[in-house]
Parts: structure tokens; sequence; C-alpha cells
């Protein structure tokens, strides 16, 4: 059997029938004909809400729409935004295949808790960074470094924050840490309640600090309202 890729048919090589019209061509899709210079197509890329831009050509209509848009963005999409654009600027600037930007994204959004509070520049080379390293395609943080203006001790701390974080298959909550305190300081559990409620109350100040500070924080100040410490 013969496979006549550009007619789409599959022919008997001895007597010539046709045995197939219809072959769905599996090779890559190429958008230059050429065959001396054939290019292969870019991967899809996934939409992302950030990457939405209003040109000078959209007119002021939507100018002052997107203006709005970006006014009345939450404080977690306004994060997004600032580490979105230095993720992309970053991989520019390595030359890393789009792919490891999206699962850079990716992991900004599933372990916000773990990486939010710190600096745009400093969470977009660490997950950069890790997320080159689980493609297969490492890469020194020296490369990173030059694209960025973050401090390699705060890149390292990040990156190993997040990697913890993986390791464990999730994101082990806050309150997990205040109970692991608890229990090694036989605290009751009327003050580990009363702490799990305050940090219940303060999740959103609490984004991207030490969960064990802040576990051994609401603690502290559990143990002084009921105990009078």
């Amino acid at each position: 059997m013969i496979t006549d890729r550009e007619r789409g048919e599959v022919v008997c090589a001895q007597c010539g029938l046709v045995v197939a019209e219809v072959v769905v061509d599996m090779g890559p899709e190429w958008r230059v004909f050429d065959e001396k210079r054939r290019v292969r197509s870019a991967l899809p890329k996934l939409v992302v809400k950030t990457d939405m831009a209003v040109k000078p050509e959209h007119g002021a209509r939507w100018r002052r729409l997107a203006k709005f848009h970006r006014e009345t963005l939450h404080g977690y999409e306004r994060r997004l935004v600032k580490i979105g654009g230095e993720i992309r600027r970053v991989k520019e600037c390595v030359g890393l295949p789009q792919s490891v930007a999206e699962e850079a994204e990716s992991l900004v959004k599933r372990y916000f808790d773990v990486v939010g509070g710190f600096q745009p520049e400093v969470v977009a080379v660490a997950v950069l960074w890790t997320a080159a390293k689980a493609a297969g395609a490492p890469r020194p943080l020296e490369d990173f470094l030059k694209c960025s203006r973050a401090e390699e001790r705060r890149v390292r701390r990040v990156a190993w924050r997040l990697k913890e974080a993986v390791k464990l298959g999730g994101k082990p909550s806050i309150e997990d840490y205040a109970k692991t305190l608890a229990a090694r300081v036989d605290l009751p559990a009327s003050i580990v309640k009363a702490a799990v409620e305050l940090l219940e109350r303060n999740r959103r100040l609490l984004f991207g600090k030490n969960p064990w500070v802040s576990a051994a924080a609401a603690l502290w100040l559990a143990s002084l309202k009921k105990l009078g410490l």
C-alpha cells in the first residue's frame, strides 16, 4: 500500500486500487509552502484575560472602556496583570518558548497565596525558572537575573517556597501550620480555634507572608485574649 499524502489516498502498489480516499495528514501544519524554507506554525497561545489590549485604532470609546477596566480591577487581578507582564517580558529576553510562560502563569494562579506577596519581578523570575526546569529545558538562574531587577536571594526564596508547595501536592492551608505549632506546645483547642478564626478574617492580608510566622502570631494573639498572658 502506498499513501499519497498530496491527494489524501491510500493506493495498492500492484493494481492501483484506491483503498481509502480520505486520509488525515497527522504531520506538522506548515504556514510557508516553499520546500526550501518551510517554517513550523506556532503553538496556539492560551487566551489570558490580562493579555487583551486596546490599540489606538480601536477608537476613543474603547480606550475609555479599557481605562475603566484597569481602574476597577480587583487587587488579585491587578497583581496578576503586573506579574503576567513581567513574565512575558523576561520570557522574551531569555528566549523561552511560549509553553514555559503559560506554565509559569499557571503556577502563579495555583499558588498565588504562596508567591503573591512578593515583588512582581521576583515572582516572574522564580516561576519562569521553575517552569523551565519542569519542562525539561533548565536555564541558569543568571540568565534570568540578567533580564530582571530581582535579587537572587529573594528569587531563590520564592522558588524554594514554590517547590515546597508543589512537592506537597497542593497548597497547605495556613490553618494547618497553626495546628502544627499548637500541637508542639500543647495549646488547648479553644486557642487553636480562636487563632484559626483570626487567620480566616485576615486571609487577604496574609498573601505571600511566611505561613509559620503568621500562624505563630495568630496563636500568640489568641493566647493573649483567652489566657491573658
